[in-house]
């Protein structure tokens, strides 16, 4: 029996992506290496100087397979695109030469709702169309910035993002996100995975603020197209442990009247290492977690209805508030007799 292009395409731009993502990190990592080096600062877990900006290559590769198997480019494809490609303008710039908070949110800002300019409907009618409009340039505005919170740690962005648009794929695959949402999970999926060899610990790579507010920006779309989609709860569950874990920092931070803003290693992945965990099992449980939130967010889908979502949901809070506990903890040594 013949496979659906419905299935098969989505499937091939994951390797087709990884391997364009794989080649141009190849052919960047020269120019990187001599211009873009991240040096150690107050949020860093590197020690030495390692060249960042391979998200540049994820995000091309995701963008340029996504987009270009769809075959067709709308509305909403071209303002994706456009957005995209503007937030990792700025991403680079800021890489390069910092820019200050008062330039670089409203740059962002401009992009998310670029993005949703282009995107039709309302997934709650009950509320006025420019309230949920407002709600969700904010929400995407700190979906960005978490995902570029997160990025901290060799394989972070991988562990988080890797399941999240595995489970996207699957879902688009079996009919719940649109025909072009699914090639661009497949895309930036693929992407990441030609990415993740180079960013394994100890890494040789990072994406950089090109790579982590972009994917941020696509990831945010794809949540918010499978919320439309009816999927709401899903969407919440899919990304539960990075909402979680940047917001309640911020909130610690900003209640003891630190400035939010500035480069910190207080998230609770961050403290994970610093309490005496590695990086391998600190990345694992991330992954680990997000797998068992994936599943959750399928169950969520196949079974719909309110006590399925707050069964999903109180079963998700308690594993994400379990991991958070455990990495705020030091991490038990043994003796030998």
């Amino acid at each position: 029996m013949p496979i659906s292009p419905l299935v098969a395409v989505p499937i091939v731009a994951v390797p087709c992506a990884a391997a364009l993502s794989a080649g141009l990190i190849m052919l960047l990592r020269p120019l990187l290496q001599r211009y873009a080096l991240a040096r150690p600062n107050a949020r860093s877990s590197h020690r030495v100087p390692t060249p960042q900006g391979g998200g540049i290559a994820v995000v091309v590769a995701a963008l340029a397979v996504g987009l270009g198997l769809a075959g067709t480019a709308g509305i909403e494809a071209l303002s994706l695109a456009t957005g995209t490609l503007a937030l990792a303008v700025v991403g680079a710039v800021d890489d390069i030469r910092p820019l200050p908070v008062a330039l670089r949110l409203p740059l962002q800002a401009a992009a998310v709702v670029l993005v949703l300019s282009g995107a039709g409907g309302q997934l709650i009618p009950e509320l006025p169309l420019w309230l949920e409009r407002g709600l969700a340039v904010l929400a995407g505005l700190w979906f960005v910035n978490l995902v570029n919170f997160m990025d901290g740690l060799d394989w972070m962005t991988v562990a988080e993002m890797v399941p999240v648009l595995g489970a996207l794929l699957v879902f688009g695959l079996a009919g719940r996100l649109p025909e072009p949402a699914t090639l661009v999970a497949a895309a930036l999926l693929g992407g990441l995975l030609g990415f993740a060899p180079f960013n394994r610990p100890v890494a040789k790579l990072f994406l950089g603020d090109v790579g982590s507010l972009p994917i941020g920006l696509l990831v945010a779309w794809l949540l918010y197209r499978l919320a439309g989609e009816g999927g709401l709860t899903a969407a919440i569950l899919l990304p539960l442990y990075s909402l979680a874990d940047a917001t309640l920092t911020l909130g610690r931070r900003a209640l003891a009247g630190e400035p939010v803003w500035q480069a910190h290693r207080s998230h609770y992945y961050q403290r994970a290492t610093t309490n005496g965990r590695s990086v391998p099992f600190v990345v694992g449980a991330v992954f680990g977690l997000n797998l068992a939130l994936a599943l959750l967010a399928a169950a969520t889908l196949a079974v719909p209805g309110w006590a399925m979502s707050l069964a999903a949901l109180a079963l998700g809070a308690g594993l994400v508030a379990g991991l958070l506990r455990l990495f705020s903890l030091p991490a038990v040594r043994t003796t030998a007799a």
